[in-house]
C-alpha cells in the first residue's frame, strides 16, 4: 500500500545522499588518513546520525525549529563551528614522519569511537539536514501515514546513508587510493581541511527560508 512512497523516499534520499556535502567531505577525509576501519566507522556514525533528524521530525520538533530564526541559527552556528574546528586542525597538518602505506591496514591514532562521534556530530548538527528531512516528512510523506510505517522509512534511511558511505569509506581506503594520497602528503590533508572550512563557512551564511 505504502510501496509508491517509499519509492519516492528513497529516489529522494539517493539524490540527496550522492550530493556531496560535510558527510562525504569528513568520511573521504578519515577514510585517506586513517584507513578503512576509521571511515567505516565515521560512514556508521553518519547514519547514526540520521536517527536524530527522523526522531525529531516525527516528534513534529523540526518544524518548530524551521519556524524559529532563533533555534535554526543556533543550529546553524553550533554545526558551522565544529566544521570551522575539524576543517582548522586539518589545515595545519604536518609532514608525516611515517609512510602512510606501512599503516594501511592498521591505523594507530584513530579509535572507532572517535571516528563515530565524528560522522555523528558532523551529520546531526548539519541544518540543511534538518530542512531536508522536515521537507521529507511533510511534503513526500503523506501525514495520515502510520507513525510505525514512518518510523521504519526512517530506519531504512539510516541505513541507505550507513551503506552509501561505508562504500565512500571502503573505495577512498584501498591502498592504491590510499598510496596516491599519501604522494601528496600533509598536501592532502590540508586540502580537505580547507574545503571543510569552505562548507563551514558556506553553512554559516545559510538562510531559513
Amino acid at each position: 500500500m505504502y510501496w509508491t512512497e517509499f519509492l519516492t523516499v528513497a529516489l529522494v534520499h539517493l539524490l540527496a545522499v550522492a550530493s556531496p556535502g560535510p558527510d562525504f567531505a569528513i568520511v573521504v577525509r578519515e577514510s585517506v588518513a586513517n584507513g578503512r576501519r576509521a571511515g567505516t566507522w565515521t560512514a556508521l556514525g553518519v547514519g547514526g546520525g540520521i536517527f536524530v533528524h527522523v526522531g525529531y521530525s516525527l516528534l513534529g520538533i523540526g518544524l518548530i525549529v524551521s519556524q524559529s530564526v532563533l533555534l535554526f541559527n543556533a543550529l546553524k552556528w553550533l554545526a558551522a563551528a565544529y566544521l570551522l574546528y575539524i576543517g582548522i586542525k586539518a589545515l595545519r597538518a604536518k609532514p608525516a614522519t611515517t609512510s602512510l602505506e606501512s599503516s594501511t591496514d592498521a591505523p594507530l591514532e584513530r579509535s572507532a569511537r572517535g571516528a563515530f562521534v565524528t560522522g555523528f556530530v558532523t551529520n546531526g548538527l548539519n541544518p540543511k539536514a534538518t530542512l531536508f528531512f522536515l521537507s521529507l516528512f511533510t511534503v513526500v510523506i503523506d501525514p495520515h501515514t502510520p507513525l510505525l510505517v514512518q518510523a521504519g522509512y526512517g530506519v531504512y534511511l539510516a541505513l541507505a546513508t550507513a551503506l552509501w558511505f561505508c562504500l565512500v569509506a571502503r573505495l577512498f581506503s584501498q591502498a592504491r587510493v590510499r598510496a596516491g594520497f599519501a604522494r601528496m602528503g600533509h598536501w592532502f590533508d590540508r586540502a580537505m581541511g580547507a574545503v571543510l572550512i569552505a562548507l563551514g563557512v558556506k553553512l554559516a551564511f545559510t538562510q531559513l527560508r
